[in-house]
């Protein structure tokens, strides 16, 4: 797999996944600075590139992996969180606690590439878990029954520590586990692959459209993009699939998660804003401060 960053491009004739190098800002506390030391806008991205987008359980924040940082919105407001690493891979595994895989900055203290890292202060330090100098997850993914990542080749790991190569029939461009671990999702070139047992075997899913990227809401609602740039929706695990009729036009990264009052939100991000569906892709508004 190629050490480039990867952004994900969805014209709305026809998709297509583009490998692009993109700058990103740092922040202050009373907003965003880019890299070229101009202001930016309250929700704005900080940069051109997002590789994963998040909502922290722990404290309802909206977080963004990427090209330059972890970023975290204060209403409305990227802030810089951490040491600034090119986040290639990001998973939630629990409130403020992160996995993440990429490269460090110059000056940076961490090994390049950074292998698997492990944060349980929301991204403010980070520890080296394992594989430090060798791994660079490209897709990254965990559960309650451990971590799947993709660096050219498939690794599962029950503790983050020992890790055991796995196979799959296509190159991922997501994973994305059930917070129990009984699905898994990998979403490929040639369609939607599902595991029912961590990563040791894979199958297609036929019942699910061909997805760009994906995410899980909970053990049995995951959402997706379609290439037509539309959410597609499952609340029995993958057996259904629903698309809703808003589109974008760009897509870069997906999350999906419960609010407070049990409701589905997918947050989507495209090459200049986050956006947030709360009616299953039905309509799509700017994040905002939420």
């Amino acid at each position: 797999m190629s050490r480039t960053a990867r952004k994900l491009v969805i014209p709305m004739i026809a998709a297509a996944v583009v490998l692009a190098l993109t700058a990103c800002g740092s922040s202050t506390a009373a907003g965003t600075i880019d890299a070229k030391g101009d202001s930016v806008k309250a929700g704005a991205l900080p940069g051109e590139h997002v590789h994963v987008v998040a909502r922290n359980p722990g404290d309802g924040k909206v977080y963004l992996a990427t090209h330059h940082g972890l970023y975290r919105y204060d209403k409305g407001n990227p802030v810089l969180v951490g040491p600034e690493v090119d986040y290639m891979g990001f998973s939630v595994a629990g409130p403020g606690h992160f996995y993440a895989s990429g490269h460090p900055a110059d000056g940076v203290d961490l090994p390049a590439p950074v292998g698997l890292m492990e944060s349980v202060d929301a991204g403010k330090t980070w520890s080296v878990k394992s594989l430090g100098g060798e791994a660079d997850f490209h897709a990254l993914t965990s559960s309650s029954k451990g971590i799947l990542g993709y660096d050219g080749t498939l690794m599962t790991s029950v503790d983050g520590k020992s890790w055991s190569k796995g196979s799959i029939t296509a190159p991922p461009s997501c994973l994305a586990a059930a917070p129990d671990g009984s699905k898994t999702l990998a979403t490929t070139e040639s369609g939607v692959l599902l595991s029912t047992d961590q990563g040791a075997t894979w199958a297609p899913l036929t019942s699910a459209p061909k997805l760009l990227t994906a995410a899980w809401a909970d053990n049995t609602t995951a959402a997706g993009i379609t290439p037509t740039g539309a959410i597609a929706i499952t609340t029995d695990a993958g057996a259904t699939w629903t698309t809703g009729k808003a589109k974008v036009d760009s897509i870069q990264s997906i999350s999906a998660s419960r609010t407070t009052s049990g409701n589905l939100e997918v947050l989507v991000v495209t090459n200049t804003a986050v956006q947030r569906s709360l009616d299953s892709g039905a309509t799509l508004t700017p994040l905002g401060t939420n």
